[in-house]
């Protein structure tokens, strides 16, 4: 089927929360699924901060397998609207000082769960996923699909980040929480957008004057 080129890709940094489904303990092999708040890694994957005692973290530890649904309808529409289902297994990782850093950019106020000691970040290793756009935009892509190009390295995606936000900060409450290769995202008078860029950008200087011109767009229009 015809998937229009990188739309999995941004929907999955447009949406904030995510459906996760787990394999339960009890009663065996059921899918167990819980909604929680997700933030995209530099290779686009859902990274999850979850409680040692929540079910769906036993649930991971038993069997790492999982899928994720990521659903985009502004308008209540579900059915019309993108949606995104995940396969892969979920893998713990550490809680660096760049992993902690990049999803509290996008979840502030999980700060407070991470100063009790017991949430863990896990990331999810993608096998396969099903996109559906709407009528006759959907299909199948491998997890190497998703994106072929190497990720922007952190300290180019930190530059730009403290570059824009110290140019545009507090004009319209701006904030940059991530940049790559296909677009950037933002918050912008509370809420939070998706730019999507024309075309992939392979080097620093085209990468900074589509984000230039994407931020500025987006502040003539809120």
């Amino acid at each position: 089927m015809n998937i229009p080129a990188h739309a999995p890709l941004h929907l999955l940094h447009t949406a904030a929360v995510g459906t996760l489904a787990t394999h339960a303990r009890q009663p065996e092999g059921f899918p167990y699924p819980s909604m929680l708040p997700f933030a995209p890694d530099a290779r686009h994957r859902p990274t999850i901060l979850v409680s040692r005692l929540a079910e769906h973290t036993h649930n991971l530890h038993a069997d790492p397998r999982a899928g994720f649904l990521v659903v985009d309808a502004p308008d209540g529409d579900v059915l019309s609207g993108q949606r995104v289902t995940l396969l892969g297994t979920f893998e713990p990782i550490d809680s660096t000082a760049a992993i902690v850093q990049r999803y509290l950019r996008y979840h502030p106020d999980a700060e407070r769960y991470l100063v009790l000691g017991d949430f863990t970040f896990w990331t999810m290793k993608l096998e396969r996923l099903r996109y559906i756009g709407g009528f006759g935009a959907m299909g199948w892509l491998s997890g190497a699909e998703l994106d072929a190009l190497p990720p922007l390295g952190l300290d180019e995606e930190n530059a730009l980040i403290e570059e824009f936000n110290h140019a545009y900060g507090g004009a319209g409450a701006f904030r940059l929480l991530g940049v790559d290769r296909y677009g950037a995202d933002l918050m912008l008078a509370g809420a939070r957008k998706r730019l999507a860029f024309d075309d992939a950008r392979l080097n620093p200087e085209t990468l900074h004057m589509a984000l230039e011109v994407c931020i500025q767009r987006a502040r003539q229009i809120s």
